[in-house]
């Protein structure tokens, strides 16, 4: 059969294939090169792997859905970097399985908020935004100080993501349960917070 534009055009399965193949191969010659690249594979000078507490603060600010407001991706645009700080760079977040990259902004970008506020100021946001900030939108999390974590987690947690590539001791590992005991979904998500863009702040 020859193969002719109008060809492809009338066969939908034909049609198919090749956007697939072409798809692919475009994917790919964008994407493989990633995994070469120092600078998208090791981590910024400074960066350590989440403790037991700030880890499960990063599932929480995910099951909550904060991500769905608030960006963690400054972009290398003068507005950008003014306001929020530094732009992101893939080494700060080699760690993070998935990264927590996004456009999306109800609220503003919290990629380097860590430190920026006292834990108290974050403690009073998260129960009542509006106290604090009186043009949020944003709701109330108040049932986070009441919910405890449950500290069994946290070791199944670290050993998975060793397994993929974070740098966890067996000595981190067998301590995280202690390390979060007795400490609530607010405590965590806190400590996630006050973490955030903080590698790289720390070497400027």
């Amino acid at each position: 059969m020859k193969f002719s534009h109008e060809t492809i055009e009338k066969n939908i399965g034909w049609m198919i294939v090749l956007i697939i193949l072409i798809v692919s191969i475009g994917g790919l010659v964008e994407i493989v090169p990633l995994f070469f690249q120092r600078s998208t594979t090791e981590p910024v000078s400074g960066l350590k792997p989440y403790t037991a507490l700030q880890l499960a603060g990063r599932d929480i600010y995910i099951r909550e859905g904060c991500y769905n407001c608030h960006s963690q991706m400054i972009r290398p645009l003068r507005a950008e970097t003014e306001r929020y700080g530094h732009y992101s760079v893939a080494g700060e977040f080699v760690y993070d399985h998935p990264f927590q990259w996004g456009s999306k902004r109800t609220g503003p970008d919290l990629h380097r908020v860590g430190g920026k506020y006292s834990d108290e100021w974050q403690r009073l946001h998260l129960r009542q935004p509006r106290d604090l900030v009186p043009e949020s939108n944003m709701p109330a999390y108040s049932w986070l100080q009441k919910q405890k974590l449950d500290a069994e987690e946290s070791a199944p947690r670290m050993r998975a993501l060793r397994a993929v590539g974070v740098p966890y001791s067996d000595a981190e590992i067998s301590a995280s349960s202690k390390d979060v005991a007795g400490k609530t979904d607010e405590d965590a998500l806190i400590a996630y917070l006050q973490v955030l863009g903080t590698a790289l702040k720390s070497t400027r």
